[in-house]
């Protein structure tokens, strides 16, 4: 497990499908979360998914994000599209209890994954994608040292309108600053 000032990082636990089933099939998450037409995560499914997560020896890995207080959990991150020539890596969150939206539990588990990524993986740049429309997801990684790296226009659709997506990056020297 890895902890930061509000959160825990650490396995998926089975009892954690129901209420990950619930959280990512709410209406207003989804629309944050992926690109794609949203559609309903079935309980097996997320089932298979949770069941599914082990460390990686690729490097992708998969963290249930816990309430350090409440031992309750409230969402996940993880760690994609990692490439071991460029030492560089792909991060998604997701917050998924909307009462934990807002109030710095985002920043801290990334933070705490950045941690993971620059001192365990010994990864140089680590990358995301948001959604312009996602301000408060924005405000939280420059607060995590986070650069806008550049902008792709009209790249979503979503409720009838197009959005930007906004590419984002740190690396290991800014970090550790």
């Amino acid at each position: 497990m890895y902890y930061g000032e509000k959160v825990c990082l650490r396995a998926y636990r089975e009892e954690d499908i129901k209420v990950a089933t619930e959280l990512v099939n709410d209406a207003e998450l989804q629309k944050f979360l992926t690109p794609r037409i949203p559609f309903p995560m079935s309980p097996w499914g997320e089932e298979e998914w949770v069941k599914s997560q082990k460390a990686d020896q690729n490097g992708e890995f998969n963290f249930a994000i816990e309430d350090i207080k409440t031992k309750k959990y409230i969402g996940g991150c993880g760690i994609q599209e990692v490439n071991w020539l460029v030492r560089k890596a792909e991060v998604g969150i997701m917050i998924g209890d909307k009462n934990y939206w807002g109030k710095g539990y985002g920043t801290d588990a990334m933070k705490v994954l950045l941690k993971f990524i620059f001192q365990n993986m010994n990864i140089n740049k680590v990358k995301l994608n948001v959604f312009s429309f996602n301000e408060r997801a924005i405000k939280s990684y420059k607060k995590c040292g986070f650069k806008v790296e550049g902008t792709l226009k009209d790249e979503i659709f979503k409720e009838g309108k197009y959005y930007d997506e906004i590419l984002m990056a740190i690396f290991k020297g800014e970090f550790e600053k």
